[in-house]
């Protein structure tokens, strides 16, 4: 049976337009005690007790980091997680704004690019 958060992150992927339930091209699953979407195999959102954070390319990161997000870490002094950015807590309660950026996101995994432009599954 899915966890809360798993539920949780279907239900706000859904408001936003993503229909978890009837897309095979996007699962939920359980993920370090929250929960994480994954698009063809790649995560592009989590949400855990940190917060809603989305995968996206550097100029989309800077422009919600403008807006009020921050730099991802799952613990105080753990490494940042460089291609995601903690959505503003307002922003997780406003679907329609919500909705282009996992629109960016989902795209973003897709892709499958690391930071320095490898492709990942080329290591």
């Amino acid at each position: 049976m899915p966890s809360a958060s798993v539920h949780a992150l279907r239900s706000l992927l859904e408001k936003a337009g993503c229909n978890c339930t009837q897309s095979a091209a996007i699962t939920c699953k359980p993920f370090f005690g929250g929960a994480a979407a994954f698009t063809e195999g790649n995560i592009f959102v989590t949400l855990t007790s940190v917060g809603l954070a989305l995968k996206l390319p550097s100029e989309s990161r800077a422009i919600l980091i403008a807006q009020g997000a921050r730099a991802l870490r799952y613990f105080p002094n753990g490494p940042i997680k460089k291609d995601y950015v903690l959505i503003p807590a307002g922003m997780a309660d406003k679907p329609k704004v919500l909705a282009p950026w996992i629109v960016k996101s989902i795209l973003f995994a897709r892709a499958g690019l690391h930071l320095d432009g490898r492709d990942t599954a080329s290591g």
